[in-house]
């Protein structure tokens, strides 16, 4: 029993270096204009897959420490504030693939399949309301209002014809909106007292809003479109290794 204890722990400590290793050294190298789609100013984020991937088919715990401590590293690369990363970067990040994990598991209802939809709703109305009122220039805006209106598109589409998806949709939607609105809040609370790293200091309240956006829906496309097949190659190729039943429930 004392073994199997241990197994499990050298198991779990593997899985979580491997996660936040990963997730390090893909976010350094999207940064440095690697693996990721750029669209004017707008660089997208692809290695949010990685945490999400370990959150959901090993556990929440493995995904969310991954997370914190992979995106501690890639900050300390790219920017150098280990204040901003403690308190943003590390606390949003860990939140929010923690969540991912632990909405993913339980049973698909119709509630989760309509949510995985309706959700989308909100980064869209954001986008539309920033871009009214001035908040985003039309470059970045045009960029937003279609990559949500993608998402919430490709969400009905899941709902109606490949329903298994909906739930992985749902949870990491919900989970990294959560992570965004951290993100946005964290970086404005942030601005008032210090100078960002993009110079920006003593940002209006909108900023919180723009930041929070910004982050949503550079990342949220990978998790529609790459997340699902990603969870479901794996599991086909591994059920024994993972947690196959938050996919099949």
């Amino acid at each position: 029993m004392k073994s199997d204890w241990k197994g499990r722990k050298s198991l779990e400590v593997v899985l979580i270096a491997s996660n936040a290793a990963l997730y390090a050294v893909v976010g350094i190298a999207t940064y440095f204009g690697i693996f990721t789609p750029v669209f004017g100013t707008v660089r997208f984020w692809p290695s949010v897959v990685i945490p999400a991937t370990f959150s959901i088919l090993f556990s929440p715990w493995i995904g969310a420490v991954g997370a914190a401590i992979g995106i501690f590293i890639s900050d300390m690369v790219v920017h150098g504030n280990p204040v901003l990363s403690i308190t943003v970067g590390v606390t949003s990040n860990f939140i929010g693939f923690y969540l991912i994990g632990i909405l993913a598991r339980g049973r698909l209802t119709v509630l989760k399949r309509i949510s995985s939809v309706g959700i989308q709703a909100i980064p869209l109305l954001a986008a539309v309301f920033l871009y009214l009122s001035g908040g985003l220039d039309e470059v970045v805006s045009s960029v937003f209002l279609s990559v949500a209106v993608v998402v919430l598109l490709v969400s009905l589409g899941v709902a109606h014809f490949k329903r298994q998806y909906s739930k992985i949709i749902y949870s990491s939607s919900a989970g990294l909106m959560v992570g965004s609105a951290i993100i946005g809040i964290g970086l404005w609370a942030y601005s008032q007292f210090a100078t960002l790293p993009i110079g920006v200091s003593n940002a209006p309240i909108i900023a919180s809003l723009v930041w929070f956006l910004w982050t949503y829906l550079t990342e949220i496309p990978f998790l529609v479109f790459l997340l699902p097949p990603i969870l479901y190659a794996v599991v086909k190729a591994m059920p024994e290794r993972v947690e196959a039943e938050v996919l099949v429930s």
